[in-house]
């Protein structure tokens, strides 16, 4: 059997590209179950020229998000860091920056933020104030234009030699800095298409690309949430890591950091050692988990 790269979903297939960079249209057998962009496969030569993964290597990581029936699908595999993007315009949903990174935490893949559209000065300073509490907790962020190109080059290097993806809410740009970071990904898209003999727009889901300057960005435009699907309220708050130096000390093992007597976590929020507007939306987090176990 032979190595490769799954780069995309074409149709009921998967493109699974060699060391060598040939791209090889192949289907799964179904005991192996859902294979994600950038899974790392072993796959075996069929009629045609096509091929059948066979075996699904170990994962470092991966993401999931909720699917149909209630089943948990993969978004992407294997990710070294999650870019969280936010703008001035629209008005940062900072819960969703929250789930984002609680996410990342629990998946173990670090998260860094974006803060896109750097050339609108409406609204920067409403975004600067949340973001140095994201930098106070250990947060790397990056200041960008995608529209002027700003900050660009910095961002560029930083990708270089890690597997990527952007998250954000819509509106704030991931588009637009996908294609600056990615010139040509209209020409990869239909080589894809022609190397695996299939038209084109037919990639369902998450596509990978190689960067020019070197590293991998798998771009996932159907996917707006990832999320809370495999992740109970302890594991939440583990995923605010203000909060983990402190989740040692509450009174009770099963306390939920909510109004639970001798919790230490709500005595640093008082105490000015844990953001008060992270806190809350903490809370807010908590609710969404219990009304979808139906515990609430």
């Amino acid at each position: 059997m032979l190595q490769g790269l799954v780069i995309a979903h074409l149709g009921k297939g998967l493109a699974v590209e060699s060391p060598e960079g040939e791209i090889v249209l192949c289907h799964t057998r179904r005991r192996l179950g859902d294979v994600a962009v950038g899974d790392r496969v072993r796959w075996a030569p069929c009629e045609g020229g096509q091929g059948r993964v066979e075996e699904i290597l170990p994962r470092n990581t991966v993401l999931t998000r909720p699917g149909y029936a209630g089943k948990i699908r993969p978004v992407a595999a294997n990710l070294d860091r999650v870019f969280v993007m936010i703008a001035p315009v629209p008005e940062p949903d900072w819960l969703l920056v929250d789930q984002y990174l609680a996410v990342c935490e629990h998946c173990g893949i670090p998260a860094q933020l974006i803060f896109n559209k750097l050339d609108l000065t409406s609204g920067e300073a409403e975004v600067m104030g949340p973001l140095e509490d994201y930098r106070r907790i250990g947060y790397t962020t990056h200041r960008v234009s995608a529209r002027t190109g700003m900050g660009l080059a910095e961002l560029k290097h930083i990708l270089q030699g890690h597997c990527s993806m952007l998250a954000g809410q819509s509106g704030v740009g991931k588009s637009s800095l996908t294609n600056a970071l990615l010139p040509e990904k209209n020409l990869a898209t239909s080589t894809l298409s022609a190397k695996s003999g299939l038209g084109r727009h037919t990639t369902t889901t998450a596509t990978l690309y190689h960067l020019p300057e070197g590293g991998d960005l798998i771009d996932s435009p159907g996917v707006a949430v990832f999320g809370l699907a495999e992740i109970c309220g302890r594991e939440l708050a583990a995923g605010y890591r203000e909060f983990q130096p402190h989740i040692a000390r509450c009174q009770f093992n099963d306390c939920r950091h909510a109004n639970d007597k001798g919790c230490a976590v709500r005595a640093a929020v008082e105490s000015g050692q844990v953001c008060p507007a992270r806190y809350q939306r903490y809370l807010k987090l908590l609710d969404k988990l219990a009304a979808r176990s139906g515990t609430g």
